[in-house]
């Protein structure tokens, strides 16, 4: 069976629920906030459009056999890093998975790293070597990696965590994409409606500068929930103390 492609497998490995129709472009000028770059055009899902269910609830998302596929592989990974998996199927089971991950790690640059192997795993070596050494001069890698907005992170939702987001998912993707690829990416998440723009091309912005790790923690966090009740922020206004 042929691996399957940079982009396809990178697509499901941080699913997007069923996007809405795509919509039509602003014409307002572009902020002044964040760095500047190219106009990104935005990939959606091919899922066909779901009703939207009574009572205003999310709509129900039915994986394919493709996502079902690429999550058990991605989480086979996971496992392997972490040396622990959990009896719960799915997305369920991968979130606690993440967070044993979280809780293995001395430190964030350490769970960054721990998470950056586990994103080196799902390639074949010398894909990895043939992009760098070839599509990521293209354009800097935008030919090559297609900018993409995720409208809706399951990632995100499912794990319900600012620190899970952060140090499991956007700084080692972008660590992967520089270090093993040779492309910039900068990932741009919307914190209240849990979408996420790629940016491919982009350098991201230092650390301590970055905007995402200055977020409170989200309101639909059980541990930051607990942490209200008890009356402790559990960080410096209110941060997440897992990033």
């Amino acid at each position: 069976m042929s691996a399957p492609t940079t982009s396809r497998l990178h697509g499901h490995l941080l699913p997007a629920l069923p996007s809405r129709p795509p919509r039509a472009p602003s014409s307002s000028a572009p902020s002044a906030r964040g760095p500047s770059r190219r106009p990104a055009s935005r990939l959606y899902r091919s899922s066909p459009p779901v009703e939207a269910p009574p009572s205003g609830k999310g709509g129900e998302y039915r994986p394919s056999f493709a996502d079902d596929f690429l999550l058990a592989f991605f989480r086979a990974k996971m496992v392997e890093e972490v040396g622990w998996d959990s009896q719960k199927p799915g997305y369920d089971g991968l979130i606690e998975v993440a967070n044993r991950l979280m809780i293995k790690g001395k430190s964030a640059s350490e769970t960054e790293q721990s998470a950056v192997r586990v994103l080196q795993a799902l390639f074949p070596p010398l894909l990895l070597v043939l992009f760098k050494a070839l599509l990521a001069l293209i354009a800097n890698g935008q030919l090559a990696s297609m900018m993409v907005f995720v409208e809706k992170c399951k990632y995100l939702e499912e794990s319900k965590c600012l620190g899970i987001c952060i140090n499991t998912c956007k700084l080692p993707t972008q660590t992967f994409f520089k270090d093993h690829m040779g492309v910039y990416l900068y990932m741009e998440q919307n914190f209240e409606d849990y979408s996420c723009q790629f940016n491919f091309g982009v350098p991201p912005p230092p650390i301590d500068t970055d905007k995402a790790l200055k977020e409170p923690c989200l309101d639909i966090c059980t541990n930051a929930r607990r942490r209200r009740e008890l009356g402790s922020s559990g960080g410096p206004e209110g941060l997440c103390p897992q990033v």
